[in-house]
C-alpha cells in the first residue's frame, strides 16, 4: 500500500511535531501559563478567538491528553503518507475551520435550552477532521488504495460517530457533560467538505484497458506483440489488396 514502499518522512515527522507541539502545551498548563478559559474556544466572544489557534494544544487532564494523541498520530501519518499533496492545506484549514466553527455556534445546553458560559480545548476536533477528510476522500476518489485506508479509519474509529451528539442523550446526568460534542460534530463537518473540495486533487482511480469495452490497440496486446515475436515468418508476406489503377479502366469509366 506504500508508494514504492517507501514511508514519506513528512508522514513521521508531522505527527511528531503536532504531538510535541500538544505535550508542550499541557506542560505549560501545569506551570499555570494557561489558567481558567485563557487559550480556549469561547463561543461568540472575542476573548475566546484566540482558542481557534490554541485549544487543540490544550487538555483538561493526562486522560484527555493521551487519549487524542493516538488518534492524532494515526490519522495524521495516513493524512501525509497517502494524501501528500493536500496534506497540510487539509490541516491547516481543518484546524481553523473547525475553530470558528465551533466559536459561532451557540452554547445553548442541549436538554434545558440555557445559555452556557463553555470553554473549549482539545485537538478532538481536529481528530475528527482527520478521520472523516480520510474517510470521505476515500469513496470520493473510488481508488482501492484509498478505500482501504476508509476502511482501516472506520475500523478503528467508526464509534466517532456517537461523540458528534450529545452526551445526554445516552445518560442522565446531573450536571451538563464535559465532551464538547460541538466540536466533534464541527471537525466532522468539516473534514467531509474538505474531502469534497479536494477529491480531484492526487491520485485518483485507476482505468485499465478492460474498462473500455470499444478500446483496442495492438500495442497494448502483448499476447499479439508475442506473438509477433516468436513468428517473424508469419508476417514475410502479408495480403495486400492491389492498387487501383485507374488508366486501366479509363475507358469503362467512360462508358459511365
Amino acid at each position: 500500500m506504500l508508494k514504492n514502499n517507501v514511508i514519506s518522512k513528512k508522514a513521521i515527522i508531522s505527527p511528531l511535531l503536532m504531538l510535541a507541539a500538544m505535550w508542550l502545551g499541557y506542560f505549560l498548563q501545569l506551570q499555570g501559563f494557561f489558567e481558567s478559559c485563557f487559550g480556549a474556544i469561547i463561543p461568540l466572544l472575542l476573548e475566546g478567538l484566540l482558542g481557534i489557534i490554541t485549544s487543540p494544544l490544550l487538555h483538561g487532564n493526562i486522560d484527555h491528553i493521551v487519549g487524542n494523541s493516538i488518534p492524532i498520530a494515526i490519522l495524521m501519518f495516513l493524512l501525509y503518507q497517502f494524501y501528500p499533496l493536500v496534506a497540510n492545506r487539509v490541516f491547516v484549514l481543518g484546524w481553523l475551520a473547525t475553530g470558528l466553527l465551533v466559536w459561532l455556534l451557540p452554547p445553548i445546553d442541549f436538554m434545558t435550552g440555557e445559555y452556557l458560559y463553555t470553554c473549549t480545548i482539545g485537538a478532538s476536533g481536529v481528530v475528527y477532521v482527520l478521520a472523516f477528510f480520510l474517510f470521505f476522500s476515500g469513496i470520493f476518489k473510488w481508488n482501492m488504495k484509498l478505500l482501504t485506508i476508509s476502511l482501516l479509519v472506520v475500523l478503528y474509529y467508526g464509534s466517532l460517530v456517537w461523540g458528534m451528539l450529545p452526551e445526554e442523550l445516552f445518560y442522565n446526568l446531573e450536571e451538563p457533560s464535559k465532551i464538547a460534542w460541538q466540536a466533534h460534530l464541527a471537525g466532522a463537518v468539516v473534514g467531509v467538505i474538505l474531502a469534497l473540495i479536494f477529491k480531484k486533487v492526487g491520485e485518483k482511480k485507476k482505468k485499465y484497458i478492460w474498462e473500455y469495452p470499444n478500446y483496442y490497440s495492438e500495442k497494448d496486446d502483448k499476447l499479439w506483440q508475442e506473438y509477433k515475436e516468436n513468428h517473424p515468418e508469419d508476417f514475410m508476406e502479408l495480403p495486400y489488396k492491389k492498387r487501383d489503377d485507374i488508366w486501366e479502366r479509363l475507358d469503362e469509366l467512360r462508358k459511365k
